[in-house]
């Protein structure tokens, strides 16, 4: 029997259903939100890619009143255990369903036109509404300026407001409000200097559409940060926030160990296991352990491509690392310590907060950790005890580790000393061993060691120096009888030098690991038929931590 299709990046929940490709069942969140609890209106703030706008696209499906395929749709989900409920709500509403997510621009004027654009694109889906007689007639002609895109800024304000008084005119029912990524817009403003003004447009909209409005049956909201109410939900009664502090819906966004299980098993690749989780687990939300889905899918479906597919990082591909980075150019901000301790597998103990605005974000090195919180970067280390002043934090898991050591490798390079690379270059070729050393120690100094950084990163390390330099490098080329680490041409100066680096379990096996550097270099004939250099230098290098050793073979060479 033909396996289900794997929905790479799909977000139309109908569209995973009518073509019956694999879905992990979510619904029982329909019944938990709406049945269980009396909220007016809810937010829930995840890191990106963990499912929030399928969720939503799957509350549109369920609850809107143009849609007749409900049964279809949610035929055997979790769900249909009520029927009561989904006989009483299921294609029983009218419903506003937006996403924030492409709302975006270099400047205030290019992302209020897509604001525009978006709510424009609603309009003309329903302009069924302009049959009606019962509908206002000053309504209406908000109603063509806002799909015309020619309306006024305080008609944007309240534009999902008049939407919803003309549904419920129409419909005689209240409205289902979902909005998608509604703090999209804020941090893509805030990252190019727009931020107050469109504040104040998010603020109008949120506010006149979810403030004591007689039209709205309840409303859901999604994103990456709770900006506090004070902020965007002025005045807005029955609210409820639940981020990844939360016990509540912990188990909605992203993957269960249980689900992951599942997913492996019915592809046939449960002995992926302990690699799936060795790299996408880890996220703890409220109580409950996640993984993202995001990564789990692209993984298995990898797998059924190659089955020799190795674990790779997905989700740094749909984000940046300029939360992290932004911890380096913070005055008075280092760190590096923390940075090490959480590569090393450890963890930190910050101050967290659960809501904040995007000025506020980069304001301190705390703000920044919240933010690195909310948007998946580290996670609880165990479940947060609301009343703890501390929160304890880690890195998920393998992929987000190599996120954190590439912005850090990046940091580091974007950091050296250009004085001390050419005192550097300078010792290496006037074959002054100590003081070489003593350079690339302190170079070292500034970097971040973590339980990676073995022989290869070394390796990496010097040929990056020397390319930096402008020095052409061979790295782990066949010469000789082998592959020498560094081979490095200064051809102008009719001079070369080859490196062979070692790894050091400890400070005092350092020199003789260098000797046994020098040792191969001569056994596998690495410096040997360098025709026309005059000056060849052969050195044994050894790395323990953050310190170096450098020694020169001080033999000649038969051609020398």
């Amino acid at each position: 029997m033909d396996k289900r299709l794997i929905p790479i990046g799909v977000e139309d929940f109908a569209a995973i259903r009518i073509k019956n490709s694999y879905y992990v069942d979510k619904t029982q969140l329909i019944y938990d939100l709406v049945h269980d609890t009396d909220n007016a209106v809810t937010l829930f703030t995840r890191p990106r890619r963990f499912g929030k706008t399928l969720m939503m696209n799957m509350f549109d499906c369920f609850f809107n009143i143009q849609r007749k395929d409900g049964d279809t749709l949610f035929d055997g989900l979790d769900i249909m255990k009520y029927p009561d409920f989904c006989k009483e709500n299921m294609n029983q509403y009218p419903v506003i369903f937006l996403s924030m997510k492409d709302v975006d621009g270099r400047n205030f004027q290019l992302a209020y036109k897509k604001l525009k654009n978006t709510i424009a694109d609603f309009c003309k889906k329903v302009t069924y509404l302009l049959k009606s007689d019962q509908i206002d007639a000053d309504d209406i002609a908000m109603f063509l300026r806002l799909k015309s895109k020619e309306a006024e800024e305080d008609e944007i304000h309240a534009s999902l407001l008049t939407l919803m008084r003309m549904m419920y005119t129409f419909y005689g029912k209240q409205v289902v409000l979902l909005i998608d990524e509604y703090d999209v817009p804020l941090a893509k403003a805030h990252q190019n200097g727009f931020y107050r003004e469109m504040l104040d447009v998010i603020r109008g909209i949120m506010s006149t559409s979810l403030k004591t409005n007689p039209y709205l049956k309840f409303a859901v909201v999604t994103g990456c940060l709770r900006i506090p109410k004070e902020s965007i939900f002025t005045g807005v009664n029955n609210f409820s926030s639940y981020s990844v502090l939360d016990t509540k819906f912990s188990n909605y966004f992203g993957f269960t160990q249980e689900e992951v299980e599942e997913f492996l098993s019915y592809y046939s690749l449960s002995d992926k296991m302990e690699l799936t989780k060795e790299w996408y687990d880890g996220y703890l939300f409220g109580k409950t352990a996640m993984y993202c889905p995001w990564d789990v899918t692209n993984y298995i479906q990898a797998l059924l491509d190659d089955a020799e597919s190795e674990p790779k990082s997905y989700w740094e591909n749909t984000s940046s690392n300029s939360a992290i980075s932004a911890f380096f150019d913070m005055p008075n901000c280092d760190p590096s310590e923390k940075f090490e301790i959480l590569l090393n597998g450890g963890t930190i103990h910050e101050v967290i907060k659960d809501a904040l605005t995007y000025e506020q974000a980069y304001d301190s090195e705390e703000n920044l950790w919240s933010i690195l919180l909310m948007t998946g970067y580290v996670t609880l280390a165990q479940p947060n005890r609301p009343s703890a002043t501390l929160t304890e934090l880690r890195i998920p898991n393998a992929e987000v580790a190599v996120i954190f050591q590439t912005a850090v490798k990046e940091q580091f390079k974007a950091s050296i000393d250009d004085k001390k690379l050419r005192e550097l270059m300078g010792a290496l070729w006037d074959g002054k061993e100590e003081v070489a050393g003593r350079i690339l120690s302190d170079i070292l100094w500034n970097t971040i060691s973590y339980h990676d950084y073995k022989e290869d990163f070394y390796h990496a390390f010097l040929a990056g120096i020397f390319v930096g330099r402008g020095y052409p490098v061979d790295s782990n080329k066949e010469r000789g009888l082998g592959r020498p680490d560094i081979d490095m041409r200064d051809k102008k100066n009719r001079r070369c030098i080859i490196i062979e680096a070692k790894h050091s379990e400890s400070e005092a096996q350092m020199p003789h690991d260098c000797d046994l550097a020098i040792k191969q270099i001569r056994k596998n004939q690495y410096a040997y038929n360098l025709n026309g250099y005059t000056k060849v230098l052969r050195y044994g290098v050894a790395f323990f931590q953050k310190t170096a050793l450098i020694k020169l073979d001080p033999d000649k060479l038969p051609n020398e």
